[in-house]
């Protein structure tokens, strides 16, 4: 999820645990552990496949934050001494932040190795889009009211804990709705009889109410849209070319084998002047997508693996939010 969203999350979580006994510190100590987890994106490595692949990895992992619970409880206490005997408290507000920071990331597409080191396996819900203002609005609002109640701090609280109420509703209702949007495309799949070997089905950016359903198959992908104010009953696809068939020669590939591992086989691979290019179909949508990488070079009729790059890609910008908002109301928006 978003920086945001984990910040005011991690001041929430920690005000409804400690807030009542050790003031606007639980907002500020909840806001620096909502993003801990988050640091894991400043350390470089020598290749782009892995900084893709290596985040939310061992500062996700529900074993690891446990672990350095104890740990930032002890520097917590020991900069605000006077609230020493609520170390248990500050255990918990502690432990409860990080772990909703990763729980919260498991809904979104990207995914996230929580039970690493025992398993590096990207566990993805794909029920929110990694941005939406209606999570964030309540906890944000929840947490205004707890700064600023300074006078009838009982209030402030009570309203903290209305917004994280709130937020937790709505993330319930996303996985509701996936729940209905998953019958749609399966009832598609079925009655237009398309050959598949992966479905996805994530929301499109910002909302809940407009899906994207992404169907992989051997002779490319099918891109189409869903809103639940659709009245079709059906989702209407457009196929994309896919030449998965590039990679034979490079299947050994540790970046190959990497990036199919990771995007749990919704993929794109293509050629473009002699590169052969895997990009990551769930981020994004045509023609613009956030993650592609450069694993393989045609040469002399052969293709071989290269030291991997990221590929130079496009952002829709402010034409793919408004086609976003347009068909959220009309299935004719173009």
């Amino acid at each position: 999820m978003d920086s945001v969203s984990q910040i005011v999350l991690g001041a929430a979580v920690s005000e409804a645990v400690i807030g009542k006994h050790v003031g606007r510190r639980a907002l500020l100590w909840g806001a620096v552990a909502g993003t801990l987890p988050d640091l894991d994106v400043f350390v470089p490595f020598d290749d782009p496949v892995k900084n893709f692949t290596y985040h939310r990895g061992l500062t996700h992992s529900l074993f690891i934050l446990t672990l350095i619970t104890p740990a930032l409880t002890w520097l917590i206490t020991k900069i605000h001494p006077s609230t020493g005997q609520y170390r248990n408290r500050w255990g918990w507000a502690v432990w409860l932040t990080l772990i909703t920071h990763t729980v919260l990331d498991c809904f979104t597409v990207y995914g996230t190795q929580i039970f690493w080191p025992f398993s590096e396996y990207p566990v993805t819900w794909s029920t929110i889009f990694i941005i939406d203002p209606m999570y964030t609005v309540w906890l944000i609002i929840g947490v205004l009211f707890a700064l600023n109640m300074s006078r009838n701090y009982d209030t402030g609280h009570r309203l903290n804990g209305v917004g994280l109420l709130l937020s937790s509703i709505y993330l319930l209702f996303t996985v509701g709705g996936k729940v209905y949007i998953e019958r749609i495309v399966d009832s598609t799949i079925e009655r237009q009889q398309i050959p598949h070997t992966e479905v996805l089905t994530t929301p499109a950016p910002f909302n809940t109410l407009l899906w994207r359903i992404v169907i992989v198959g051997e002779e490319g992908y099918y891109e189409g849209f869903y809103s639940f104010l659709d009245r079709s009953d059906m989702v209407q696809f457009t196929k994309y070319q896919s030449r998965p068939e590039l990679l034979d020669e490079i299947q050994e590939s540790w970046a190959v084998q990497r990036v199919q591992w990771f995007t749990k086989g919704v993929y794109r691979v293509l050629e473009k002047e002699g590169e052969i290019i895997m990009t990551d179909l769930r981020m994004g949508q045509e023609p613009f997508y956030t993650f592609s990488f450069i694993v393989g070079r045609r040469e002399g009729g052969e293709i071989t693996p290269v030291p991997t790059a990221r590929a130079p890609t496009e952002r829709g910008g402010l034409d793919q939010i408004k086609w976003v908002w347009k068909r959220i109301w009309s299935e004719t928006a173009r």
